[in-house]
């Protein structure tokens, strides 16, 4: 049985080159890093970290940072879990909370979300609101 030429369903499509991402000037990393370590120290760690409770201890948050990551400042938290056969206790870093910066002093805000992937949901804010709404939305704090 002779076989014949099966044609590609998939094609060649024009894909243009995206915009380089802004540099970030040091001085404004600096800031960032400092007025969110403040926000970090004063309010996420006070009210975010407990001392895990004797009945579950299976996982728990015993720190929380910030960190850049090319044009994104995170806000993470270490989480520390035992194995229940093993007894064993290990850790792993999570990320809540995301600040993209997009020039000038403007960022894009996005939360993780259940599905694992960042969900963009403020556009366009000063560096003031970004603080601002790591204080008061939830999505944005440690879960």
């Amino acid at each position: 049985m002779a076989r014949s030429k099966s044609r590609s369903k998939y094609g060649w499509v024009y894909s243009p080159k995206k915009e380089p991402s802004p540099k970030i000037p040091e001085s404004l990393k600096k800031l960032v890093q400092e007025r969110f370590q403040e926000i970090i120290d004063n309010d996420l760690k006070p009210n975010c970290i407990h001392p895990p409770s004797p009945e579950c201890r299976l996982m728990y948050l015993v720190d929380i940072f910030g960190k850049w990551y090319r044009n994104y400042f995170y806000i993470c938290g270490t989480y520390k879990y035992e194995n229940p056969l093993t007894d064993e206790e290990s850790s792993s870093e999570h990320k809540f909370s995301r600040f993209e910066y997009v020039g000038g002093d403007r960022f894009n805000v996005a939360y993780m979300r259940h599905t694992e992937k960042f969900w963009e949901f403020m556009q366009d804010l000063t560096l003031e609101q970004c603080l601002e709404a790591l204080q008061t939305i939830p999505h944005l704090r440690p879960f």
